[in-house]
């Protein structure tokens, strides 16, 4: 079945978004600023509206994502309610990555006119679904038809006066931390791409692999919380791999970071696809992998205070000139592995 516009906004987008204005909480970002959502996507009005008391900061990021132009997508390993998950974690995140609180999300739909009512429903369901996880509803944006389907967000935050987290205040002597190992999703590309198959991955890793493309996560909780601490210096997720991350706040920063190589956690996925298809571990980890992790630097006795509120890995620090390197444990010095990210036309990430 397949209805126009104005019955799919009557019949699924009413009663997925029913009562949003009532049931979203108040988002309580100091003991003096707060923010309501006044009237939402249950409003069906031209905007949604925000009630912002107190000093705060409002934050914004947008995203893009391929939508079936996923390889994993043309593979058939992602369904429409995966990547409406999906473009809600990348636009998250980026917010997480500044430390702010959610508050809402505008999505951008364009379907191609053969999309039925089950998948363009499973679609917006995905996106309903991953909004409540990170408590940061979709109160509203643009849907339409379309050549083919076009998914793109925007993402709001706010935190506390001063709160944000940005990339460029890195300083020599800060270590270098990540939320969470990275590669899982840069694994599962590899894997599945070389159509060489593995009875144990299979069996063992490929599902945790797809997860990490299914349902990323945003680390909305961690953000909060390295803004909260009022001691980190530079933050960033890795949403463009490890290495182009590091790089980049290097680069913001104007400083040099060591990553000391036996720091640095590879998760069992990667390393199984790594020894199957002869690859360096490294290399997935630090590779263009879109794993929606965030690096974060900042004084060591902050870090220190960070292990009791969050889940961290130090894996390099600081230093005074302008080098990436990777510390061997042989006392040898190299460029971070792996491929950076690179926004081209033949884009390998998914």
């Amino acid at each position: 079945m397949r209805s126009d516009e104005p019955t799919r906004l009557a019949n699924i987008i009413t009663s997925l978004f029913r009562d949003q204005s009532i049931t979203t909480e108040q988002v309580v970002v100091d003991e003096t600023s707060t923010v309501d959502l006044v009237a939402g996507a249950d409003a069906q009005d031209d905007c949604a509206v925000f009630r912002m008391n107190g000093d705060q900061e409002l934050v914004v990021g947008s995203d893009y994502v391929r939508g079936p132009k996923f390889r994993l997508c043309e593979m058939g390993y992602l369904s429409e309610y995966d990547l409406g998950h999906y473009l809600v974690a990348a636009n998250v995140s980026d917010i997480a990555a500044m430390g702010a609180h959610p508050i809402g999300l505008l999505s951008v739909v364009r379907y191609p006119p053969d999309m039925t009512d089950d998948s363009f429903e499973n679609l917006m369901q995905g996106i309903k679904d991953a909004c409540a996880k990170f408590r940061c509803p979709n109160i509203g944006g643009d849907i339409g038809s379309a050549e083919r389907l076009i998914l793109s967000a925007s993402a709001l935050g706010t935190c506390r006066r001063g709160g944000a987290l940005f990339r460029t205040g890195a300083k020599p002597g800060d270590l270098v931390c990540i939320t969470s190992p990275t590669g899982l999703a840069g694994a599962a590309m590899e894997y599945l791409r070389a159509q060489r198959p593995c009875a144990i991955i299979d069996e063992l890793h490929l599902e945790t692999m797809l997860d990490s493309w299914r349902r990323p996560v945003a680390r909305v909780d961690e953000g909060i919380a390295l803004s909260a601490c009022r001691r980190v210096t530079a933050c960033q997720d890795t949403s463009d791999g490890l290495k182009a991350t590091i790089e980049c706040i290097a680069s913001a920063s104007g400083a040099g970071i060591a990553v000391f190589e036996d720091s640095v956690p590879v998760p069992e996925p990667a390393a199984a696809v790594a020894r199957h298809l002869d690859l360096d571990p490294l290399g997935l980890v630090f590779g263009d992998s879109v794993d929606f992790e965030l690096t974060f630097t900042a004084p060591s006795d902050a870090v220190d205070q960070l292990r009791n509120e969050i889940g961290l890995h130090v894996i390099g620090e600081v230093t005074d000139d302008t080098d990436v390197v990777l510390c061997r444990s042989d006392g040898g010095r190299t460029p971070l592995p792996g491929k950076a990210w690179k926004h081209t036309v033949d884009e390998a990430g998914g």
